[in-house]
């Protein structure tokens, strides 16, 4: 589960940088970039990226509400009951958005390697 949450972290924060602005997303996707092949901007819809963008921006949402829950938590068992929370709960609004988290992670990793694919979910944001 760790890592469905941490990915889904990441694209939350991707997509709030998308929503801060162009050049800090870009600066800040860089150099978490995998070294996998991104699949090309053309390969995703504009819906599906409406789908992601709508996702990440509650996800950021969610995390927002957690961050602070799981820094209070005293021990590691109530450090991962407030994470498996925060991990459904974000799980739950990516498939609200009809997607899976799969889905919502390939375009994390492609955002983070194409920047074409970022000016286009840029334009969708504003």
């Amino acid at each position: 589960m760790h890592k469905r949450i941490s990915n889904v972290i990441s694209g939350c924060l991707l997509a709030a940088g998308l929503v801060s602005g162009a050049a800090m997303a870009q600066q800040s996707a860089a150099p978490a970039a995998a070294p996998q092949a991104a699949a090309p901007a053309a390969n995703y819809s504009d819906v599906q990226l409406k789908q992601f963008v709508n996702a990440s921006q509650k996800v950021a949402m969610i995390s927002q509400e957690y961050t602070p829950k799981l820094e209070a938590a005293k021990d590691d068992a109530g450090k991962k009951q407030v994470f498996e929370e925060a991990d459904a709960k974000m799980v739950d609004a990516v498939h609200k958005e009809g997607m899976t988290v799969d889905q919502f992670n390939g375009i994390n990793q492609a955002l983070q390697q194409d920047p074409k694919l970022v000016e286009r979910v840029q334009q969708m944001v504003q």
